[in-house]
């Protein structure tokens, strides 16, 4: 790949460049060849939308945009769905305890959710069907499945027929004798396998429903994403994506319930990400430990977030801790801080160096930032680590640049040190472009909102911590050095950092040291919108 001589940043490659993908359905790492080339259909499964949405939710959608932004830098032309479940058992039973009608109150918890994906820089999917605005779709389907005797019906509601389907389980691995009734799947005595599971259930009072071949009702809730996945993308696409837990059961009935409306049906590559902990402890409601998206930003910038969730491959585990937030917080804290330098240190500079060629050391750190960033993506999204090593490197010959460049220096050397900055600035960028971590507006803008974020969490006012810089000031002026020290540290067991600049002293948020930290409070009363295992029985 070469750099563009008019930006200097990394040329977006084709799609010769080759990207590696783990195939849940092999277990394995398999090269992406999508079905038309240059274009890739992916469906990712969205929530359930009856109450604000959680970490666990925020890793799937972080995981999947990374994917999405990814394949458009490769230049694919990629259609990306993303489904609401907008009718749902707890969806009713959520509406029914707060008197309101369900589909009024999933509508209202969808547009929460798409608030706070703008808030992670999530880009909008090409498509976000809902439910109720495809039954006709879901309803074609279940008569295909009927007619190809792979459903039968029972009083109103359709049951999809395991039995009919020989490759049921090739996905997780489970087999039918291990499906247990009343664990994975619900105890009804009208079905022929207690495996057997529904496609279509009868309406019932109070409830939502729609007309039916089979009476009125509503949809079973696998039966959505294959309907709507067939839909927008046909019966064969390159990519179906969700969390780990939706691998068994509802991942598995998919492709059940998919194969025996079309028996052409096939999905390429199946991907999972890995489950988010709390403590190296799985979050559940059950245990009560999980936090919404929303407790998490009131204490720490959206994109400190993002930067936690890519912070571990997207199929390991990535244990949730204050101690990490706060690792991330100030990371990007420090990016931004080193860009906008960068910014103001060239703004002078507009219109000089644009014709001189880079320095050695300048082309060599491009290369090796490029070349990591890339080898990194393309095995299976590696996104640990990935903003340490040569990106790291990138900053720290901006900041050491940026010195150099106060210095009074030959002309043509100094025009050398102004084109090698903008040209690592904007590799910089487009690195953090394509991870979706840069941000929509000022450097500036950004910086302060990190900032009032950290005296959110020390509990105080930027008023608060100058008056101490003032004190501390005058404790040195007086020699007494203790308490200057003593305001120092205490400072720092709150987050804030005091810098020396000359006769000037500034303060920035640093990561917590000698205090044991506090989560936010998890959520007892409200129960965040469900996925896998927690979402269905």
């Amino acid at each position: 790949m070469e750099a563009s001589k008019e930006t200097g940043t990394v040329a977006a490659p084709k799609m010769d460049l080759t990207l590696k993908i783990y195939n849940s359905m092999t277990q394995q790492k398999e090269l992406f060849t999508p079905i038309v080339r240059g274009k890739v259909g992916m469906y990712v499964c969205g929530v359930t939308a009856y109450d604000l949405s959680h970490l666990g939710h925020a890793r799937a959608a972080v995981s999947f945009d990374l994917l999405y932004r990814y394949l458009e830098h490769l230049k694919c032309e990629v259609t990306y769905v993303r489904n609401f479940t907008d009718v749902d058992d707890k969806i009713i039973r959520r509406a029914n305890d707060l008197g309101e009608n369900p589909l009024s109150l999933s509508n209202r918890y969808c547009q929460e959710y798409l608030v706070d994906m703008a808030d992670l820089q999530c880009l909008p999917p090409t498509y976000q069907p809902r439910v109720s605005d495809h039954m006709e779709q879901i309803k074609d389907m279940i008569t295909q499945i009927i007619n190809n005797d792979c459903a039968y019906v029972v009083e109103g509601d359709v049951f999809f027929a395991v039995e009919k389907s020989p490759n049921y389980g090739r996905l997780s691995g489970q087999r039918l004798e291990n499906n247990r009734a009343g664990e994975r799947v619900a105890v009804d005595s009208r079905k022929r396998n207690p495996a057997d599971f529904a496609l279509w259930k009868a309406a019932k009072a109070g409830e939502p429903s729609w007309d039916s071949p089979w009476g009125p009702g509503r949809p079973g809730w696998h039966i959505e994403c294959s309907a709507m996945s067939a839909h927008y993308l046909s019966s064969k696409f390159d990519i179906h994506g969700g969390g780990i837990d939706l691998i068994f059961p509802h991942h598995e009935n998919e492709i059940a319930q998919s194969c025996a409306a079309c028996q052409d049906s096939n999905v390429s590559y199946w991907m999972h990400n890995g489950h988010v902990t709390n403590n190296n402890e799985k979050m559940s409601k059950s245990l009560g430990n999980f936090f919404t998206i929303r407790q998490i930003t009131e204490r720490y910038h959206p994109l400190a977030l993002r930067h936690f969730l890519i912070s571990a491959h997207y199929r390991s585990p990535l244990n949730y801790s204050v101690l990490q937030l706060d690792s991330a917080s100030d990371a990007v804290f420090y990016i931004y801080q080193t860009l906008q330098d960068c910014e103001v240190a060239l703004s002078p500079f507009q219109e000089h160096g644009k014709t001189a060629r880079i320095n050695p050391a300048a082309e060599d750190c491009i290369n090796k930032l490029r070349d990591e960033f890339h080898a990194r993506m393309s095995d299976d999204l590696n996104t640990s680590h990935i903003l340490t090593g040569a990106f790291q490197d990138a900053l720290k010959f901006i900041n050491s640049s940026l010195n150099m460049l106060k210095k009074k220096q030959p002309k043509q050397q100094q025009l050398s040190l102004i084109e090698s900055l903008r040209k690592i600035e904007n590799e910089v960028k487009e690195v953090l472009r394509i991870l979706g971590l840069l941000p929509p507006g000022a450097y500036s803008e950004v910086l302060q909102q990190l900032k009032d974020k950290a005296l959110k969490r020390a509990e105080l006012t930027e008023e608060d911590v100058l008056q101490l810089i003032e004190e501390r000031a005058a404790a040195r002026k007086n020699k007494d050095f203790s308490k200057s020290d003593q305001i120092r540290a205490d400072l720092t067991r709150k987050g804030i950092a005091l810098m020396d600049m000359g006769k000037e002293t500034i303060w920035r948020p640093c990561v917590l040291v000698e205090q044991e930290q506090e989560a936010p409070p998890a959520e007892k009363e409200k129960k965040p919108a469900a996925t896998g295992e927690e979402q269905k029985a």
